[in-house]
């Protein structure tokens, strides 16, 4: 870890109200809006920026750079080393100092790269074969930086903007951009338009019943002998027509609040998260991962909930599911932490969301001081949660059984900020729009013991959500 670089940075607070201000920030090029919850889970803020001042993009090993400026790069190579250069180059790596935040109460994103990891950039870092052919418009990787954002402390209420020097601009130039930011949210406020409500088509999968039950059971063939301990089997939702994104994000967050929501448009791309998993989080040298397995659906009356709840806490699958994921993830983070810091600190609670019930396991460690922020993510992505165990061969059988790439489902969305502070959500419970497509997955982890009929019914409730934001088409 290299020793800590000043960064000159402009707070001001905002007298405006944060409900709405998701909406003006939402409006212009290429935002970014994350939910973001802190380690220890008593704070929550929003993060909203736009106007990246560099993205980087990726897709298999061929990648791109590109400037507010204009100006553009591309090459070809290991796309992670890639990132790791543009980490180093904008002050992003982990500091000797440990925590850089001012104050255990900040808000952790303190300006740096936003973006996402899809699951397809998994086979090439582990040089997996690919079946089906690659259907999606999303790179493998983008990541923007951004110099300006808005805070949303949710616990307070506090509104306030940032302005970091990433690029050397110096404090005038920062000073000036806040200008702009006030005088344009204060206008954005009172101009902008109420969205559009959707009227889309049901979205469809791409396995009949019958075929998710048979690829379960083909699973189920796998653990039987011996090749794995269990594998999570997805399929896709697919829907077609005209939507504005971040009216589906909108309702998608009504429908579904989300501990690590999250929100990314550019070109006639958009991504729109409403994730429950923690996928892991960095802080100094600590890190955190938090695996979520096991679900139930949420009750029809307080009565029933509280059965539901109960019931999964005691089952053994979902326990034995989770312990299973549990031992991964500490052996992934055992590739990057110091000996003999893994720690299970909690093997097991209920959370509940909108929707169902989960069972969520927390494991952190200390990070070894040669560790990179990109090591991190080699080491621990895709998550195991949503692959299986042992990984790899997870993985290969995900490929044989599912009949489309994954895309960004099960990948991860986040950021990479100052002193190498990072934060990702695993990328389920997510819409992806590319153009006039609209599509999601779901999936369930698949055990020894598992019934075909339950696991295709489990994804069925973790897509309630989802559907929730979709509106029948009107008849003309």
């Amino acid at each position: 870890m290299k020793p800590p670089v000043k960064l000159t940075v402009v707070r001001q607070p905002l007298d405006l109200p944060g409900d709405g201000l998701a909406g003006a920030v939402g409006s212009w090029p290429e935002p970014a809006l994350l939910v973001c919850t802190s380690l220890e889970g008593d704070r929550c803020w929003s993060i909203l920026a736009a106007w990246p001042r560099l993205v980087y993009e990726a897709t298999v090993e061929q990648w791109s750079i590109s400037t507010d400026t204009g100006w553009r790069q591309s090459g070809s190579g290991d796309p992670l080393e890639e990132l790791a250069r543009l980490t180093n180059r904008f002050n992003l790596d982990f500091e000797a100092e440990g925590r850089t935040r001012e104050g255990q109460e900040a808000c952790p994103f303190q300006g740096g790269f936003i973006g996402f990891l899809g699951y397809d950039l998994a086979p090439i870092l582990e040089r997996l074969p690919r079946r089906a052919p690659r259907d999606s418009r999303l790179p493998d990787i983008r990541m923007a930086l951004y110099d300006t954002a808005v805070t949303i402390d949710h616990s307070t209420g506090e509104v306030t903007l940032h302005a970091w020097d990433l690029t050397g601009e110096g404090r005038e130039a920062l000073e000036r951009r806040c200008r702009w930011w006030r005088r344009s949210l204060r206008n954005a406020r009172l101009t902008h338009r109420s969205l559009r409500p959707l009227h889309l088509p049901v979205p469809t999968s791409d396995l009949e019943r019958g075929d998710y039950l048979g690829r379960v059971r083909r699973a189920l063939e796998y653990i039987a002998a011996g090749d794995i301990f269990q594998v999570n089997l997805s399929h896709r939702f697919t829907t077609f027509g005209t939507v504005e994104p971040l009216a589906l994000f909108q309702q998608l967050s009504l429908a579904s609040p989300a501990p690590h929501a999250a929100f990314l448009q550019w070109r006639d791309l958009a991504v729109a998260s409403a994730s429950p998993e923690l996928f892991f989080e960095t802080w100094g040298n600590r890190i955190i991962t938090r695996p979520i397995k096991g679900t139930r659906p949420r009750g029809l009356d307080p009565a029933e909930d509280r059965r539901l709840a109960a019931e999964l806490a005691a089952s053994a699958k979902d326990r034995a599911e989770l312990t299973m994921i549990v031992d991964l993830e500490r052996n992934d983070l055992g590739r990057v932490c110091e000996y003999g810091s893994v720690n299970v600190a909690q093997p097991l609670c209920v959370e509940s969301f909108a929707q169902v019930h989960h069972l969520v396991a927390t494991v952190e460690g200390k990070l070894r001081p040669d560790v990179r922020p990109v090591d991190v993510i080699r080491a621990l992505f895709p998550g195991g949660s949503i692959t299986g165990a042992p990984k790899i061969r997870a993985m290969e059988i995900i490929d044989e059984l599912e009949p489309t790439r994954r895309s960004l489902y099960t990948g991860a969305i986040g950021y990479l900020s100052r002193g190498g502070a990072l934060a990702f959500n695993i990328a389920i419970r997510t819409l992806l729009i590319e153009g006039h497509r609209v599509s999601y997955q779901v999936g369930g982890g698949i055990v020894a013991d598992s019934d075909p009929a339950t696991e295709y019914e489990e994804t069925l409730a973790k897509g309630r959500g989802l559907q929730a934001v979709f509106q029948p088409e009107k008849s003309a």
